[in-house]
């Protein structure tokens, strides 16, 4: 069990919508000693330095996680690292493949090489339902994170340090998600959908951010945890919406698909873990989205 009180937390790209969710639980909830905010967004640090003006737990560090040595420099007497900093736009990534590659593989690697040398206690990374079955490159990108982080407990030979993976799908509200993206073009009466067959899983950011902590309370090493979450067709949502907005087919983008998977079949297989799937209804999302 990992004991909370008086712990320095590592959390990189710490001013994304996770992070700063998590951030928001952990003062709240949490006898944390500090919280280290690293990210290379100085806007966004500025913006969360200010929500939180008088919390002296909070310390804010800019920088890469392609930077070895500023990682290093973060990680001195962390410790937990979370790590959630990456290129998440998959098409930002499909037309950047190098700039993905370097955040995404090699900036983890990173993670995983200054956690060991600085005796880091538990490192737990964010994936992506992407990383099963991937066709593109953020969810390649992913799988390749998933493979550096749960190996690595080969490395720490009898050192103390832990690593685990999460995976889970699309957040709900997050940055770039496709509920605000909706929300906003409620307001003009049309909804661009790539394909009307398109279902995606569904999770809020509370829900990740207790997931991410139930996770850190269990690992042991090389895990990756997975939860299980229904799933909804993208027209539902729309309707859930706005009934009466139009919708306009799009076309797929480039790799995107049309169904996501939470657990490869040979996972599923392996740990049993089903394939009944929940669907949620136009008024469930209703109520959701609100």
């Amino acid at each position: 069990m990992f004991d909370w009180t008086d712990k320095r937390i590592l959390i990189t790209g710490g001013t994304g919508s996770f992070g700063k969710a998590f951030i928001e639980h952990a003062l709240a909830n949490l006898p944390v000693k500090t919280i280290r905010v690293f990210s290379r967004d100085e806007f966004h640090q500025a913006e969360l330095r200010e929500t939180y003006p008088n919390d002296k737990r909070l310390r804010f560090f800019i920088g890469d996680v392609r930077d070895r040595d500023r990682v290093r420099m973060a990680m001195k007497d962390v410790d937990l690292v979370i790590h959630a900093a990456a290129m998440k736009r998959v098409e930002a990534c499909e037309y950047n493949p190098i700039e993905a590659v370097q955040t995404n593989i090699i900036g983890t690697q990173n993670i995983v090489t200054e956690a060991i040398e600085a005796g880091v206690s538990h490192v737990l990374a964010l994936s992506t339902d992407k990383a099963v079955n991937p066709i593109n490159l953020y969810g390649a990108t992913k799988l390749c994170l998933e493979k550096i982080v749960t190996s690595a407990s080969s490395y720490v030979g009898s050192g103390r340090t832990r690593f685990a993976c999460v995976r889970y799908g699309n957040v709900a509200g997050s940055r770039g998600s496709v509920i605000p993206l909706f929300k906003e073009q409620a307001k003009t009466g049309v909804f661009t959908i790539t394909d009307e067959r398109m279902t995606r899983f569904w999770i809020t950011l509370d829900q990740a951010v207790q997931f991410v902590l139930d996770s850190i309370q269990k690992m042991e090493g090389g895990e990756v945890f997975t939860p299980r979450l229904p799933s909804f067709k993208v027209t539902d949502l729309a309707k859930a919406i706005n009934p009466d907005a139009e919708i306009k087919i799009v076309g797929i983008r480039k790799g995107e698909k049309l169904h996501e998977v939470m657990v490869s079949e040979e996972e599923g297989e392996r740990y049993d873990s089903g394939s009944n799937t929940e669907w949620l209804s136009v008024e469930q999302l209703r109520e959701l989205v609100r």
